[in-house]
């Protein structure tokens, strides 16, 4: 079960940064274990989220604390204890700062139904906008998880995205909708504001209400069957890469 989960966990990393949300080392995916104590897998800090392997991944507990594995742990693991502490209905929680959603927050605008994928939160994201520093104890963290209230979907402003689901397919399939929906009401606004609005979409009205279903399964690929009936969106995550191969490329990218 737990050799399982892990494997989940590397594939959630792959998909996200092949859809462009990766940021080196920054940002990070949990998913909690069975058993009702709290515990959750991380991601591991000092790797991309594409550089995830099933070893090192690690353990940590409700209060933040790492218990298993010899990787370091982010400093902003409150985000994931903190939502999985309040939040029995979620399994997996995924925290990354994927571009248009960082410069769509520094607008100061609520989210809107501009697209398909703006629909999915036709009821609107939260904004933390408290601090746009990280998320680095306790106070914070349960401070970001009472933005979120019951949504599955928030935007830090100027930081980044939280998404939580009630999978690990689910919170990363959330993730993906959140930044194309900024994505497009960004070109929306620059060609002047959107004038028309879409409707609430099958797959929710609002994002991660309690009878939205899970749209995503996810393996070397991850689906989608949120689109028409019949339709199935494929995309095929990253490479792994060689942890030596992807420190002497961040060594070597421009600051």
């Amino acid at each position: 079960m737990t050799d399982a989960l892990r494997e989940k966990l590397v594939d959630a990393g792959r998909v996200l940064v092949s859809e462009d949300q990766g940021d080196y080392v920054a940002g990070h995916v949990t998913l909690r274990l069975p058993g009702g104590d709290g515990r959750f897998l991380m991601k591991p800090a000092g790797i991309g989220l594409e550089e995830m392997t099933p070893d090192g991944i690690i353990t940590v507990d409700r209060e933040g604390e790492r218990i298993d594995g010899t990787m370091p742990r982010h400093n902003e693991v409150f985000i994931h204890s903190e939502i999985l502490r309040v939040r029995s209905d979620i399994a997996a929680v995924v925290h990354t700062h994927p571009p248009n959603a960082v410069a769509f927050s520094s607008l100061g605008r609520p989210l809107l139904p501009v697209g398909n994928d703006g629909s999915i939160f036709n009821d609107g994201v939260p904004v933390f906008s408290e601090t746009t520093d990280l998320i680095i104890d306790s106070a914070r963290g349960k401070a970001v998880a009472h933005c979120l209230g019951d949504r599955q979907a928030l935007i830090l402003r100027n930081h980044g995205i939280v998404t939580a689901g009630r999978s690990i397919e689910e919170a990363v399939w959330l993730a993906l909708k959140l930044e194309r929906a900024c994505r497009v009401q960004l070109l929306a606004e620059a060609a002047g504001g959107p004038k028309l609005l879409a409707a609430a979409t099958t797959c929710g009205r609002r994002a991660g209400g309690p009878t939205a279903p899970i749209c995503i399964r996810m393996s070397s690929t991850i689906s989608s069957g949120a689109g028409n009936a019949g339709t199935v969106i494929r995309m095929r995550p990253a490479a792994r890469i060689h942890p030596a191969t992807a420190r002497a490329h961040r060594k070597s990218a421009p600051r």
